[in-house]
């Protein structure tokens, strides 16, 4: 059973059992409640509901999306921390904790960022190094476009935070003190996430009305599977941590990314000399790619438990 600091371990003790104040089967139904909130809102309102003339990369969509899914944050938050210290079962320092605001977690943000980009070593070397983005940070272009840029601000930014706080902070919280496993924690709240994802289909037929419906078919079920496999280890990473900051700072560097690239080659950026005439690149920048790829994920394996290891843990796990 996982043992929650403080308000936990001391309610479930072994001295004199109780039962636990909310059971798993109602920490999952406040889940997809919690899911419904967050994403039906968006089909309500003409502002938000995107149309085969309104797209939902359409900044007042968007803006208004925002808005949405900040005020539900903010309510689902707010139901969670009332069952966690209803009855007095938790204080509110207790409360914050488990929700991993408090402490902040500035250390465990940097150990768990490094572990991330450990992970993607290839893809890292690809953009900075082959596709010569280094450039752009020189200039801090990334971030100049970050704020005048609708779309890269939710992809990276408001889209990372609300979900990282309704689905690891508002959530998780709830599986651990209904006493479900650890293994189910870590495994079954993140396939929630992952549904939550599948309105994206609907979206993706509106604005692309002539792709096969079999290819949107694979498209959303793709996502629903690296969605799952990235909300796993958001929620593994959330309860080793014990920090919102660290969850959301990865799942933004994760989506600044995308996915890495298992196939093909890496080309680097073509330079044509005075006479028009160009060479054909190196098959050492492909090479380089896939060793730094299958070193970084060997490196993360290793470093796994190392870098997630903290005092603000909210669960033991021998690693």
């Amino acid at each position: 059973m996982p043992s929650l600091p403080g308000f936990i371990s001391r309610y479930f003790s072994k001295d004199e059992p109780k039962p636990p104040p909310i059971s798993t089967t109602t920490a999952i139904f406040l889940l997809v409640i919690y899911t419904l909130i967050y994403v039906v809102p968006f089909y309500l309102s003409p502002t938000t509901r995107p149309s085969p003339t309104l797209s939902r990369d359409a900044p007042s969509v968007i803006r208004a999306r925002i808005a949405s899914v900040s005020l539900t944050c903010v309510a689902c938050s707010a139901i969670t921390f009332v069952i966690l210290t209803s009855q007095g079962q938790a204080t509110a320092a207790e409360t914050l904790h488990t929700l991993g605001y408090w402490p902040i977690g500035l250390v465990e943000t940097g150990k768990c960022f490094l572990l991330t980009a450990v992970l993607f070593a290839g893809p890292l070397y690809e953009y900075l190094v082959v596709d010569e983005g280094w450039r752009d940070w020189l200039t801090l272009r990334p971030l100049s476009e970050l704020f005048s840029e609708w779309t890269k601000w939710r992809n990276i930014v408001a889209g990372p935070f609300t979900e990282e706080v309704l689905f690891r902070s508002a959530a998780v919280p709830l599986m651990l003190a209904a006493q479900t496993s650890v293994t189910t924690t870590i495994f079954l709240s993140p396939l929630v996430f992952g549904l939550a994802h599948l309105h994206h289909y609907y979206e993706f037929r509106l604005s692309h009305p002539h792709v096969a419906t079999s290819l949107m078919l694979m498209r959303s079920i793709m996502q629903l599977g690296y969605t799952t496999l990235f909300g796993a280890y958001a929620t593994f990473l959330f309860l080793r941590s014990g920090s919102l900051l660290a969850v959301f700072a990865v799942h933004a560097f994760c989506n600044c990314m995308g996915l890495p690239r298992v196939w093909g080659r890496v080309l680097p950026v073509v330079v044509i000399d005075d006479r028009g005439q160009s060479s054909r690149p190196s098959l050492l920048w492909t090479l380089v790619y896939y060793v730094l790829l299958v070193a970084g994920a060997v490196g993360w394996y290793r470093n796994l438990g190392p870098l997630t290891d903290s005092s603000n843990a909210l669960v033991a796990m021998k690693l």
